[in-house]
């Protein structure tokens, strides 16, 4: 993980307002030069009916996600109806800016007059496992509602319990639902069913309600653990295309034109995969991607080795074989007028992911064909109309800390916003660029205040970034799926760095002395020529 992290935020994207490396442009004969990226991506869980107490009038509604978060990075208002009875929380102009730990895992219990907004619910579970196991944390809240509803009490009220046990529910809901990836942990498991069998023990009802909590829980557990089990199938298989011409050469006679010759539908089987994919990133993973030290913990990590961020790093390694996979298409053929017209396509693809708001696929593209094995085709490249992919490297223009890119997300994110059918409601960001934006957010502010509270400030824009990516991976893509061209798109096999260097040689030969000599090089390491 800390190597991904590295090469994700150390040579993908330039700092605000600098030059780098990332901005280079190499040339392409007489084409207008281009922006070289690497870049990554990612999705949702399925998106289930929340739990509801049955018959329970005064049971909290939550909002959806794209509702929790008004402009000012949280809602204002919020904690009005709660006394600061324990203390150790500090507001300002009714905005809860920092408190005590303890305190904000106080303020996460409800009781009879009391439940806490979903801002608040999903920002403190969000944030919490930078200072706190998930598990220590269930333990916590579990405490605090037995003790202060006395539900370990032998006889106990069942007026009491009807009037508590639907918040106690829907907090647990909110948890399962939103975090279901934390309930993975044996721990955690075992304290939710604690918790809840008391409340169930006391009425029918709840024992139907826990049950349904239950059911929903184990089954998004099991639906993920079988997405890892096809990934890891597909990473068990891939093999380097090389490897494959050298053993059979006609195995692997198709390329993606013959698989797919309209650019449209395979921008749409792209979104699918893109679609699918980011569904399975739960939001915990963006903070545990970057989990430290807590100075006040002994100088213990929160998580070590426990850190859990698998499906975000799939994401990753999917954008990678998307930009490989295009690279690859360009270098295969043997003649130049072919090549060509797979460039013209991939633009074509590039284009229509833009349109659809498939901003991840449309990078991971443009980063294929701008690898230098493709860049340097200069006699191909001469062939090629640019004018529509010039218009494309524009709009993901780096300068300006991608302002081109941005503005065009935030268009995107409006549409999405007002839509009325789910093709208007995609989504999908370049994912490197998130990210980046998140971990310079965590980089740049403080965890804890010098009193040693917890910057809840900081948390509020945390979980408002964070909480967008919620709203934009629970979109169901409404384009109908190919097999076909999605089993290519997973498993066709893709060159390494120096297999598409080699098949870049061999369709236009080296220009100077130190590719010539890479050339030789790679030509007896690889095919074992002289």
């Amino acid at each position: 993980m800390a190597k991904f992290l590295a090469e994700l935020l150390g040579c993908v994207l330039p700092d605000k307002g600098a030059s780098s490396a990332c901005e280079s442009r190499q040339s392409r004969g007489g084409v207008k030069q281009s922006t070289k990226q690497k870049t990554v991506l990612f999705r949702t869980l399925a998106k289930e009916k929340p739990l509801t107490a049955h018959k329970q009038e005064r049971m909290p509604q939550t909002p959806p996600f794209a509702a929790m978060f008004d402009s000012s990075g949280y809602n204002r208002n919020l904690y009005q109806s709660k006394e600061d009875s324990c203390g150790g929380l500090y507001y300002h102009d009714n905005n809860l800016l920092s408190g005590s730990l303890e305190a904000l895992i106080q303020h996460l219990v409800p009781n009879v007059d009391y439940y806490p907004d979903r801002t608040y619910i999903f920002t403190f579970l969000l944030s919490s496992r930078l200072f706190m196991h998930p598990y220590e944390l269930m333990a916590k809240v579990c405490h605090l509602c037995i003790e202060q509803q006395r539900l370990s009490e032998p006889g106990l009220d069942k007026n009491r319990i009807r009037k508590i046990a639907p918040k106690i529910l829907q907090l647990l809901t909110e948890w399962t639902e939103t975090f279901p990836y934390d309930f993975r942990d044996e721990r955690m498991m075992r304290n939710l069913k604690e918790l809840a069998q008391r409340i169930a023990s006391g009425d029918e009802m709840y024992r139907k309600n826990v049950q349904q909590l239950l059911q929903n829980l184990l089954r998004k557990l099991a639906t993920v653990s079988q997405y890892e089990e096809v990934l890891a199938k597909i990473n068990a298989t891939s093999t380097d295309r090389l490897t494959v011409l050298k053993t059979k050469p006609q195995s692997i006679q198709r390329d993606i034109i013959t698989v797919c010759n309209d650019p449209y539908t395979l921008a749409q089987q792209l979104t699918h995969i893109e679609l699918e994919r980011l569904n399975y990133i739960g939001p915990e993973e963006f903070v545990q991607a970057f989990v430290q030290k807590d100075p006040l913990d002994n100088d213990k990590s929160c998580y070590g080795d426990r850190k859990k961020t698998r499906n975000l790093e799939a994401y990753v390694e999917w954008f990678n074989r998307l930009s490989y996979l295009v690279a690859t298409e360009i270098c295969m053929p043997v003649k130049k007028k072919h090549r060509a017209r797979v460039i013209e396509y991939f633009i074509d693809v590039a284009r229509e992911c833009f349109n659809i708001g498939n901003f991840n696929s449309l990078m991971a593209i443009i980063s294929g064909m701008n690898m230098s094995p493709v860049s340097r085709l200069k006699k191909t490249w001469a062939k090629v109309k640019t004018a529509k992919f010039d218009i494309l490297e524009h709009q993901m223009d780096p300068s300006s800390n991608f302002y081109n890119y941005r503005t065009a997300l935030r268009g995107a994110a409006q549409r999405s916003l007002t839509a009325h059918s789910n093709r208007e409601k995609i989504v999908i960001p370049f994912f490197s660029l998130l990210i980046k934006d998140i971990y310079f957010l965590n980089e740049g502010c403080a965890n804890r205040l010098p009193n040693g509270h917890v910057n809840f400030e900081k948390f509020w824009e945390l979980a408002k970034q964070v909480s967008e990516f919620m709203t934009w991976k629970q979109v169901e893509c409404p384009f109908e799926r190919d097999r076909k061209i999605l089993q290519y798109l997973l498993t066709i096999p893709v060159f390494s760095d120096d297999a598409l260097y080699l098949a870049s040689y061999e369709s236009e030969s080296p220009e100077n002395h130190i590719e010539k000599d890479r050339w030789k090089t790679l030509r007896s390491t690889l095919l074992g020529r002289v």
